[in-house]
């Protein structure tokens, strides 16, 4: 029997058409619960203040490049969204006078517009936004050489290839988005194959670094995150890392501070970890089959799903 229509975007996969059950389990659960989630494998972290997520998320980075020499390099792969810990690593590299120039960083993604990915020069470049707000912060004599900086192009071959090229990442962060993705790891379109089931865990999981068309719910969430809401800024498609390369990564490491996703998807995508269930139309919950996860909270954040009009 086919699945109900997603009542954001009829012709697409997203969490609106899930079991109403589930859906219901999850808006009663209390930040305590959220806590409680936790199993082998999957870690919840909470953090009481800002200052004390962004600098734990910055150290993530710090942590990965200590780790790293010239013959075993180390990397981590990072997001824009959040941003916050991006000054933080550069600033703590310079006071502690680190020498990361072994280390490695691959960025999650990048628009697509006009046939090619983004460049620097757009307002919202992924890139331009990692360089601005670290690594051109990170004193010279300190910082790792361009090389060792992987932003995906729409050629996506050498950033895969960089992903096998005998570096490993000991981290990949990631945000969530108001559609549940990492990256730009979106639900896919209803249609085809996938127009009364959407792809199994397994298909999915076999996607690479790729062009992908965003779902207008991304649309609208980097319309209000980055955009001042202006909709017709934001690109329609992006080049994202993809699970392929996420399970190549030792770590995958979650952070929301309640910006980017709302009290109720905090709260989805943990408990369909912690309950291993997998299910394409809410790609986060994917990483039930990754070893090592973490999720980062800013307690506050959580916020609750009470029904309140405003």
């Amino acid at each position: 029997m086919p699945r109900r229509l997603s009542s954001i975007a009829p012709d697409w996969w997203d969490y609106t058409t899930l079991d109403p059950d589930l859906l219901e389990t999850v808006a009663r659960l209390t930040p305590r619960d959220v806590e409680r989630l936790a199993r082998p494998g999957f870690r919840v972290v909470m953090h009481d203040t800002l200052e004390e997520f962004y600098l734990a998320e910055a150290l993530e980075y710090v942590d990965a490049w200590r780790r790293s020499t010239d013959d075993n390099p180390v990397g981590i792969c990072g997001p824009i969204g959040p941003t916050e810990q991006l000054p933080l690593v550069a600033r703590i590299v310079n006071t502690l006078q680190l020498d990361v120039r072994s280390g490695h960083f691959w960025g999650m993604d990048e628009w697509y517009l006009d046939g090619r990915e983004a460049p620097t020069t757009h307002p919202l470049s992924f890139e331009r936004a990692d360089r601005e707000l670290c690594f051109d912060r990170i004193a010279a004599r300190l910082r790792m050489p361009d090389a060792h900086l992987h932003f995906p192009k729409a050629d996506t071959a050498p950033y895969r290839r960089s992903w096998d090229a005998g570096v490993r990442c000991a981290v990949m962060q990631g945000g969530q988005g108001d559609v549940k993705h990492w990256a730009f790891n979106d639900p896919p379109p209803r249609k085809g194959r996938y127009k009364d089931q959407p792809p199994s865990p397994a298909e999915y999981r076999k996607l690479a670094t790729r062009i992908v068309n965003l779902h207008p719910l991304t649309i609208a969430q980097n319309a209000r995150t980055s955009g001042g809401g202006n909709v017709s800024l934001v690109p329609t498609q992006a080049v994202s890392v993809g699970p392929m390369e996420t399970w190549k990564a030792d770590k995958v490491s979650i952070w929301q501070a309640g910006t980017h996703d709302n009290p109720f998807g905090q709260r989805l995508t943990a408990y369909m970890i912690s309950q291993r269930i997998p299910d394409a139309a809410v790609p986060m919950s994917l990483l039930a089959d990754h070893p090592n996860v973490q999720f980062n909270y800013y307690r506050p954040g959580l916020g609750t799903c009470d029904v309140k009009m405003r």
